[in-house]
């Protein structure tokens, strides 16, 4: 009898818990954004760049955030409100509708990142859910 480990089946449980947040949050992600605060020669944006940037926009988490980069010294796009003026590279900040929800500072490395922000998009779902109700 054929034995898979238990591990192979780990991105696909991943993917699959992603496609179901978009089918439950459905247009209500449709106003999310990522901003990733960067600067050139930060380690930690390279080695997101390297582990994360290329995947990132095919995955379901981009779809319901697509990533803008900036350069964490350049001033604020006029259409985003942060809490605050983020001052650690990479500072992640989910937005909605222009807005910040929540932030990542630091880059923790591809696995923790993934399950972060998923967290990150299902609580501005939720608070988006819970406004309507």
């Amino acid at each position: 009898m054929l034995r898979i480990p238990p591990r192979t089946f780990r991105p696909l449980r991943a993917a699959l818990a992603a496609v179901a947040l978009l089918a439950w949050a459905g247009p209500a992600l449709a106003d999310l954004q990522l901003y990733m605060f960067e600067r050139p020669g930060c380690p930690y944006c390279l080695q997101w760049e390297r582990e994360v940037g290329p995947a990132y926009p095919n995955t379901a988490e981009g779809q319901a955030a697509p990533l803008v980069h900036l350069d964490i010294r350049d001033p604020l796009p006029p259409d985003l409100t942060v809490v605050s003026q983020p001052q650690f590279t990479p500072t992640f900040v989910l937005a909605k509708n222009g807005q910040e929800v929540s932030r990542l500072e630091g880059y923790p490395g591809e696995a923790f990142f993934w399950g972060l922000l998923e967290q990150m998009i299902a609580e501005a779902t939720a608070v988006e859910e819970g406004a309507t109700e």
